[in-house]
């Protein structure tokens, strides 16, 4: 079973060579592609399955250990990579239900699917690394797919807001490299395994400066405050479906690797002071940002930042329940981010606009949209019984239990964050679905009567936006044996079983 772990990434890799020799066939590239990431779904629910009695390990090729490229999965990889890959199925068939002449413009097929393939590869291969080197690599692979598909379409706007992306994110991949160099240097390997039980042989200076060094990196990559300016710049232009697979997995691939290397690597010196106030921060200014939007892929975009901050909240606190809060609190939100920015299309498409300016009595034109916004909208803020009442709920009980003065003002900073999540979803809902719909939106609206057009809400487009709300329902009606599989992720984390399952007797 061990040979599994390699399956996502050759899957992925396989299907985007097939989708690009295809170019010319797009119905052979849709099946294609649906098909390979339903069976990275299916590998990564038999991983879930498989990593809840024991941690797989598949040493690639016959290089001896620790020298070799080593692929692990264990409770928290085989979770976030079961959630990606549905998430990542949805964004797909709803990429696919776009109309002809819309898709040509805005995910043209040539493109788009072998892209796509390379991203869900990329971040797969990341969540299952076992060395530093290959998860750069990973981060490479996705970022690669990530700049092709943010300034597909070519237009002005997309290529600015590319070019910052592509900025910030080469200046984070060469600090990364610079990284990489100097643990290579000072401990003579890169295998996660390896580097925890070398590590601690390190002067505490030295040991430090890497932790700051590494944390730098992956806070970029998760978009935390003061390090996210970049993103509520970059998401907005792109289309719906690259938006929501952007948000949905981008920064929790940043967010993964913060929990991986400071439960494995720094157990002893968590630099939790420094993490809590950059949680705090990025809750607050990123949630104050999003108050001040009138455009709702820019509010999303702000949200996204803003509840990254309570997955380093849990981070900060370094107990079981502050670990197993953030685990729970990414799956979730992985789901509920991309949900709304899949909707964000659909208004787009309904409305002609994404600007609450613009827009009113949606609710009215299509009830059913009017639905798929509500839901996804009130589990962001955390509404009781639903999924994000319940991960914030976990997180707020683990900072008030190790009740330091930095704690309580992750617990505030956490209740503040989710009262003004809840007033801009309701600003949302007040300005876009109620009142009387105007002229424009009216006339647009009644612009998919003809028959090249299509039709207002595409079932493909519908389905899957509508499949991704069924999955946050089943987080909540599921709730109570799925937090007691991240909190038994949190434990495995923090005992650091990890080192021998990978290592062995050497361990």
């Amino acid at each position: 079973m061990n040979n599994l772990l390699a399956a996502p990434v050759l899957l992925c890799l396989l299907g985007a060579g097939i989708t690009f020799l295809a170019g010319r066939h797009p119905l052979l590239q849709r099946t294609v592609s649906i098909t390979a990431v339903v069976a990275v779904c299916a590998v990564a629910g038999v991983l879930v399955w498989l990593t809840d009695s024991t941690t797989v390990v598949l040493w690639v090729g016959d290089w001896p250990q620790p020298l070799g490229i080593v692929l692990v999965a264990d409770r928290l990889a085989a979770l976030m990579l079961l959630v990606a890959s549905l998430v990542s199925l949805a964004v797909l068939i709803y990429s696919t239900g776009q109309d002809r002449d819309e898709r040509r413009r805005e995910t043209p097929v040539s493109i788009f699917h072998p892209t796509f393939l390379l991203l869900v590869a990329g971040v797969s291969n990341a969540f299952l690394a076992g060395d530093l080197f290959n998860l750069f690599v990973s981060f490479e692979l996705l970022l690669f797919a990530s700049y092709v598909l943010l300034t597909m379409g070519g237009t002005t706007e997309r290529i600015r807001a590319g070019s910052v992306y592509v900025v910030v994110n080469l200046v984070s991949s060469a600090l990364f490299l610079v990284t990489l160099a100097s643990v290579y240097a000072a401990t003579g390997t890169v295998n996660l395994a390896d580097l925890a039980l070398r590590l601690g042989q390190l002067p505490i200076e030295l040991r430090s400066v890497l932790q700051v060094m590494l944390l730098g990196v992956f806070a970029i990559k998760a978009a935390v405050f003061p390090l996210s300016a970049w993103l509520p710049h970059s998401y907005p232009t792109a289309p719906a479906p690259v938006t929501a697979v952007f948000a949905g997995l981008l920064t929790k691939v940043g967010v993964y690797a913060i929990i991986r290397t400071q439960t494995l690597l720094f157990p002893s010196q968590p630099l939790t002071v420094l993490l809590g106030i950059a949680g705090a921060a990025t809750m607050v200014i990123g949630i104050l940002g999003a108050v001040a939007q009138v455009e709702i892929k820019r509010m999303l975009s702000f949200t996204l930042v803003s509840h990254i901050g309570y997955m380093v909240f849990g981070v900060s606190l370094a107990t079981v329940d502050g670990y197993a809060g953030s685990i729970f609190y990414a799956a979730h939100h992985i789901t509920i981010q991309a949900t709304l920015f899949l909707v964000a299309g659909l208004i787009e498409r309904v409305g002609g606009s994404t600007s609450l300016d613009r827009l009113g009595g949606l609710a009215k034109l299509s009830p059913l949209l009017g639905a798929l916004f509500l839901v996804p909208a009130m589990n962001l803020a955390g509404i009781p019984p639903l999924s994000g009442f319940v991960a914030k709920l976990a997180l707020l009980e683990a900072g008030v239990e190790v009740g330091s003065p930095l704690a309580w003002t992750l617990v505030a900073s956490g209740v503040v964050t989710s009262l003004l999540t809840l007033y801009a979803m309701a600003k949302v809902w007040n300005r876009v679905f109620w009142g009387t719909a105007s002229d424009a939106v009216v006339a647009n609206a009644r612009s998919y009567d003809s028959p090249d057009r299509g039709r207002l809400l595409p079932h493909l487009m519908v389905g899957s936006t509508l499949g991704l709300v069924a999955l946050a329902l089943v987080f909540t009606v599921a709730a109570g044996p799925m937090y007691d599989y991240v909190h038994r992720s949190a434990v495995a984390l923090l005992d650091r079983s990890y080192i021998t399952a990978v290592l062995g007797g050497a361990g």
